[in-house]
């Protein structure tokens, strides 16, 4: 199993950013699929998922402006960020476990992860 994530970049407030997970070895809509990130000194933290059925869960800090998805055709997971804010640059790493649901949205709940692209937001 391998998740290549891309798509990172830097971008002024209020611009947008769409992150894209590459899978191999498995497909993505059958697993729980999710975003993290981590800015530096602080601790990984989740940022949306979805589950194999498709129902998502997004932190509250960026509802209604992330939007998680996958592409069944590509096997690929995307984060489409919009409105971004200074707060929201972190390294966002793609993340997988091998169930179809999603027990909730830590960081231990995932076995899988890549290796993390850089997202950077300057006011």
């Amino acid at each position: 199993v391998q998740l290549v994530e891309s798509g990172g970049g830097s971008v002024q407030a209020g611009g947008s950013l769409r992150l894209s997970c590459g899978a191999f070895g498995y497909t993505v809509s059958l697993w729980c699929m999710g975003w993290f990130r981590q800015a530096p000194g602080k601790e990984r933290e989740g940022v949306a998922r979805v589950d194999g059925d498709g129902r998502t869960s997004y932190a509250d800090s960026v509802k209604g402006r992330f939007t998680i998805s996958q592409d069944n055709a590509k096997n690929t997971l995307h984060l489409q960020m919009n409105s971004l804010k200074p707060e929201d640059t972190a390294l966002y790493y793609c993340a997988a476990h091998p169930t179809s649901w999603c027990s909730d949205g830590s960081v231990t709940a995932f076995r899988y992860w890549g290796q993390g692209t850089q997202v950077t937001v300057s006011s």
